[in-house]
């Protein structure tokens, strides 16, 4: 008695605190879940069972015997670890899993074949079957499939024909097919009946796999755990695997419910469970009760769970009752204690207002004034920083930008997505270090995820000298208008900060050099790859010569500037040091810019830049790809440092074959590489004008690639390891793209401006007079309200 009242004193917290604890104390010292007889093993190799599966070795009690013994476990100690094995009605299976909740067996069988060789005979065939003795194949579980482009398979009946079903997969070509799809071409599925206990599985073949031999020489069936099988077209050529996993229902066979309550002596479930009849075969299975759990075939099987541990459905005092619970309030309170309902209210007594009246519209004003304080802060606040962004603006050229825009697109702007710096802080969780990619000469990239989750990178350049603001006004204008497959998107940009951000498509499987450069030293890519991505790179510069509205000049091709997307496909990235040649110039004099290695030897001596200069990058570029080597390394020897000099003198000495890559030379024919090799040669001389323009290298690059297109024995996968860049992928997302339908004038340009200029400051002491003004007003309501009552009752919801 004494320390019940002990307890009612205590706080709210501290009783459901110590409530806690107890529970928990009692979910650690009970008993472990019973599953097994005692004495009776429960394991066999990586297979834990239970109660009424078991092994005789350790009693005869330890399974449930019947006719068939289904239920007893072979363990064959011959393998490491043990093999567990069930008996079926005329051969033994393997099991992987029992599952006593769900009642479920995983066992494994074979797969039918019907192959055939090039001439259209029979290589191979065979006709798997199982033959259970009390469990029923569920039907819910599992599929029956068929593979091929010449295939008819059947499910039936071992004995008799009490049922047969099957389909038919069929397909002309390898292009037909369609991966991850299993719906009659080169893959069919069709369900499993119901209360089947054997099956026989046929497969034929219409046509011996005629004009489909090469790609697909055999037709192959099985049954198959529902969700295993994911068909692609390399499983055309042959099965992925000799044996699948089947689910069997397992349950006390022979005797419905009803009939097995009335002898209780083979009653097989115990207390605090319940029988239900099976679904899928003859028999009944056991379930433990509502609020138990464990195993209901055993005595004291199942036990009861804790409720007020495992989910807390009380806010008061929890007391856990066989099967369920109950829920109560601390003393001083009232409710029902339940979560999901009113949960405990404690009701605080009677107090008089006596001196407190004063006190209270004292703290009541202090309140209001802070309140109205705190939103005058915040406003001037935003004003300011309005303010700053509308200024950053128009120095970056924003206005500039949107006028020319206007003017060149005629009030249709498609292409130049204007960002605000918000939307670009939340995208970069406000420029987190965790979501750096990478870091430049030109500036540092951040990884974005734009409100509908499209990733992009942006680009925060270093501190911009404001005289190379029209400069690059007109980059932004004419890069936004490169839509070219091989080029980085840039998708928009944004004027509100110290110094544009922009905004690309995100490009997710690496740079070139990661592939080539740091795969364990030894390069990945194929011999294929490598020429495919050369031609596309080729001719993504050879559109920026040539095509786009401006010419461009990339001025730093380099193998870490070229990305790959997830299908390998090139992306020429990094315009930093790109500049915009003027239609009456073919050069542009500059400070020498670049990465040692591929500096063009006249752009590095004369400050001459020139599209030859690109080209001369993209024959380092080319030689990297041939030789695996990178453009300029300290750890290789004196003459060899710089791979454009090494080459070139290799060629001359006629030991190109020497340093070529050991992958190419495997999987390249000679005088494929050899006319690369001339090619890489030729842009690297060292007059511009003896070097072939980006579009004929492209030309001779196609034409290669066209003449390996027709020998298929040139096709080569390459086991390319995914690596992340700091471009990734594209997005689609602008909340600030530009609509406009004025003509370009400088009043519509004003309009798009998405700023409100305003003049005049507020004065402080009309500030002050306002914030007096509210704390006297609220000061005097506080005080007639206090006045107009004489005592309240508080009542504290404990959520």
């Amino acid at each position: 008695m004494g320390g019940s009242m002990l307890l009612h004193r205590l706080p709210l917290t501290v009783v459901l605190l110590l409530c806690s604890l107890v529970g928990l104390f009692s979910v650690v010292t009970a008993d472990a879940v019973q599953t097994t007889k005692p004495g009776c093993a429960n394991r066999c190799g990586n297979l834990t069972f239970s109660y009424p599966f078991g092994m005789t070795n350790t009693g005869n009690d330890c399974y449930f015997e019947e006719e068939s013994d289904s239920f007893l476990i072979f363990c064959d100690y011959s393998t490491d670890p043990p093999t567990p094995y069930m008996s079926g009605k005329s051969s033994n299976f393997q099991i992987q899993s029992i599952s006593i909740e769900n009642h479920e067996i995983s066992v494994t069988m074979f797969v039918a074949k019907d192959c055939y060789n090039s001439s259209g005979g029979n290589s191979f065939k065979n006709h798997p079957w199982l033959t259970l003795a009390i469990f029923p194949i569920s039907s819910a579980k599992n599929k029956f499939i068929a593979v091929g482009c010449d295939t008819y398979a059947t499910f039936s009946s071992r004995q008799g024909s009490t049922y047969v079903t099957g389909c038919l997969s069929s397909c002309n070509s390898i292009s037909d097919v369609i991966n991850g799809s299993c719906s009659g071409i080169g893959c069919c599925e069709t369900s499993i009946p119901r209360d089947a206990y054997q099956y026989n599985i046929s497969v034929t073949s219409y046509n011996n796999h005629a004009g489909i031999w090469e790609f697909n020489p055999c037709g192959y069936a099985f049954v198959a755990e529902d969700g295993f099988f994911s068909f692609s077209t390399d499983n055309l050529y042959k099965p992925p695997f000799d044996r699948v996993p089947i689910v069997v229902d397992w349950l006390i066979p022979d005797q419905t419910c009803d009939d097995a309550k009335k002898n209780t002596t083979t009653y097989m479930c115990q207390e605090n469970s319940n029988c239900r009849d099976a679904e899928n075969g003859k028999g009944y299975q056991c379930h433990c009760l509502e609020g138990f759990q464990g195993n209901p075939y055993l005595q004291n099987g199942c036990q009861d769970v804790n409720e007020c541990v495992i989910s807390q459905p009380c806010v008061g005092i929890c007391t856990n009752l066989p099967g369920t619970y109950n829920c109560s309030c601390p003393e001083g309170s009232q409710g029902d204690g339940r979560t999901d309902g009113k949960g405990c209210t404690l009701i605080i007594h009677e107090k008089r207002f006596h001196s407190y009246n004063f006190v209270l519209g004292v703290s009541i004003s202090l309140l209001l004034v802070l309140f109205i304080i705190s939103w005058l802060y915040w406003g001037l606040r935003e004003r300011k920083i309005s303010r700053q962004r509308e200024k950053f603006f128009l120095e970056n050229g924003g206005r500039l930008m949107l006028q020319r825009l206007l003017s060149e697109h005629e009030g249709s702007v498609e292409y130049a997505r204007i960002f605000t710096d918000e939307e670009l802080k939340k995208a970069t969780d406000y420029y987190n270090e965790s979501r750096i990619l990478g870091q430049g000469g030109q500036g540092t990239v951040y990884r974005g995820i734009l409100p509908d989750n499209t990733v992009v990178a942006i680009k925060k350049a270093k501190i911009l000298d404001r005289s190379q603001v029209e400069e690059f006004i007109n980059e932004l204008i004419i890069l936004s208008q490169v839509n070219h497959r091989n080029v980085v998107k840039l998708i928009g940009c944004c004027f509100e900060t110290e110094v544009p951000l922009l905004v690309y498509e995100f490009v997710n499987n690496g740079t070139l050099a990661n592939h080539i450069h740091k795969c364990g030293h030894e390069s990945t890519l194929s011999w294929r790859a490598r020429l495919r991505i050369a031609g596309e790179t080729a001719g993504a510069l050879s559109y920026l010569h040539s095509d786009a509205s401006a010419q461009i000049l990339h001025r730093d091709i380099k193998s870490t500037n070229i990305l790959l997307d997830e299908n390998f496909t090139a992306k020429v990235a990094d315009f930093g040091a790109s500049r915009l040649v003027p239609l009456d110039r073919t050069q542009l004099t500059t400070l020498v810019q670049g990465t040692l290695g591929y500096l063009d030897p006249e752009y590095f001596h004369w400050s001459q830049l020139t599209e030859k200069s690109d080209v001369y990058s993209f024959g380092v570029v080319l030689a990297e790809l041939l030789t695996g080597l990178r453009a300029l390394s300290f750890d290789r020897a004196e003459n060899e440092r710089n791979l454009s000099l090494y080459f070139t003198s290799a060629i001359k000495g006629e030991s190109l074959f020497e340093i070529i890559d050991l992958r190419v030379l495997n999987e390249g024919n000679p005088d494929e590489i050899k006319e690369v090799a001339m090619l890489a040669s030729r842009c690297l001389r060292v007059k511009g004008e003896d070097r072939p323009t980006m579009k004929e290298a492209a030309m001779e690059l196609e034409g290669l690639m066209r003449v390996m297109n027709r020998h298929p024995w040139v096709n080569q996968s390459c086991d390319l390891e995914e690596s992340e860049h700091f471009l990734g992928e594209r997005s689609s997302e602008c909340d600030g793209i530009l609509k406009s339908n004025a003509s370009g004038n400088d009043d519509s340009i004003s309009n798009q401006v998405p700023f409100e200029i305003e003049s005049g400051r507020w004065d402080f002491m009309a500030i002050l007079a306002l914030v007096l003004f509210f704390f006297f007003l609220s000061f005097f309501v506080c005080l007639v309200a206090c006045s107009m009552y004489s005592k309240f009752r508080c009542y504290v919801q404990i959520e």
